[in-house]
């Protein structure tokens, strides 16, 4: 259905160019006035079939845009004069040579957003024609289904036409996919807590990982020593996209707390995660041990420059470089003593993984004294991860065993 506003100014001539029609033999087409900036509802009045263009005319009729007026004029000496109607006749006289014979009404359509009103004009495009004043089937039901398209995208707050597979497919994506986490950025430590609901105790806990730990305020006294159990064993190293880590095979334990805690893995970070008195090393190793119970306990070796370390320049010739990958040791060629130091005293707290998911219920066993890696050493791991060090977290009144 077309919508039709029809100016005051249309109203007025009207009648003369009703009159002007008549009087050059000429049919003229009416339709009834909307109101005032109202839509009339009605279907177009068929009128007698009009003369056939000439070949000139219908290809410029192809060519010119739908929005184009007519061109055609009439000589103002060529009309018929003494018509009888005063208006007329002074409209006639102040035309200045010529009348426009035929024109195009421009539909305006009020009250309608802009998706309605574009299904609209598409509409009255479609019922268009300047060659003819009859509208087939075919083109009334296009554009009733184009406004009805236009319509339902404006009701939706979609635009239609707009919408492609991949802007979908780039949607979707932005909501799927396993969750990263960095110690950096807007992923890093600070917002560990937000980035999965199995996360929130990085935000929430009592009693995280790593801490500053001051002489002055932990339990000084005689404590159990670390029994170690450590042998030559085969193993994998792997660069999980976070440290390099050493997946360990065979029976390597530790003894502490009447419990036996076995070897799983041990990675590292740069700079140390704990801190003594404030202080931090260039780099620790965390030795990852868990018991039959299912307890996690962990000695933290800090590492400090100086001499090169033979166990981790064997676990440096083996390091992959890529993400997710992993390259085989030889078998036998690890031994995990050759990393703890002679003195092995130690500082002792209940903590957390410090990393996602931040696990609380972890043993932790701070070496007091530092061993040496070489400054080669240390700077072909930061090549590869320059900062992967959790910053230090409140204590909360916990107490820390210092073991004399």
């Amino acid at each position: 259905m077309t919508h039709y506003s029809v100016s005051r100014s249309a109203l007025v001539l009207l009648p003369l160019v009703c009159a002007l029609g008549l009087a050059a033999g000429t049919s003229v087409r009416a339709a009834a006035p909307a109101g005032d900036h109202g839509s009339a509802h009605a279907e177009p009045v068929a009128a007698k079939p009009a003369k056939a263009p000439s070949a000139p005319d219908k290809a410029a009729a192809q060519e010119a845009p739908e929005t184009a007026v007519s061109k055609k004029t009439v000589p103002v000496d060529g009309l018929p004069t003494g018509s009888g109607n005063p208006m007329a006749e002074k409209i006639r006289a102040a035309m200045a040579g010529t009348v426009v014979a035929s024109k195009k009404m421009t539909v305006t359509v009020e009250g309608k957003d802009s998706a309605e009103a574009k299904a609209a004009s598409t509409a009255g495009s479609a019922h268009a024609n300047t060659n003819s004043h009859s509208i087939s089937p075919s083109a009334r039901a296009m554009a009733s289904q184009r406004y009805n398209q236009a319509r339902a995208a404006a009701v939706s707050g979609h635009s239609t036409g707009n919408t492609s597979a991949g802007a979908t497919a780039s949607t979707g994506n932005a909501h799927s996919g396993e969750v990263h986490w960095a110690y950096e950025g807007e992923t890093g430590p600070q917002a560990w807590g937000s980035l999965k609901p199995e996360f929130n105790v990085c935000a929430i806990g009592k009693r995280q990982s790593p801490i500053n730990i001051e002489d002055g305020g932990t339990l000084q006294g005689p404590a159990e020593p670390i029994q170690f159990t450590y042998v030559t064993s085969s193993a994998s190293v792997v660069n999980n996209g976070h440290t390099i880590q050493v997946d360990v095979q065979g029976e390597n334990s530790i003894t502490v707390r009447g419990s036996n805690y076995r070897l799983l893995q041990l990675h590292f970070h740069t700079p140390s995660e704990e801190q003594i008195n404030f202080k931090r090393f260039p780099m620790v190793a965390h030795l990852v041990h868990k018991s039959n119970e299912g307890q996690l306990a962990v000695v933290a070796v800090l590492l400090q420059e100086g001499d090169a370390n033979t166990m981790i320049d064997k676990v440096w010739t083996y390091m992959p470089l890529d993400a997710n990958d992993r390259v085989r040791m030889p078998q036998g060629l690890l031994n995990v003593s050759e990393l703890l130091p002679k003195d092995q005293r130690y500082y002792q707290f209940m903590g957390s993984l410090t990393t996602p998911p931040c696990s609380e219920g972890v043993l932790w066993m701070v070496m007091k004294q530092p061993v040496t890696i070489s400054r080669a050493q240390y700077k072909l791991f930061t090549q590869l991860y320059p900062n992967n060090a959790r910053p230090v977290q409140p204590v909360n009144g916990r107490p820390v065993r210092e073991a004399q």
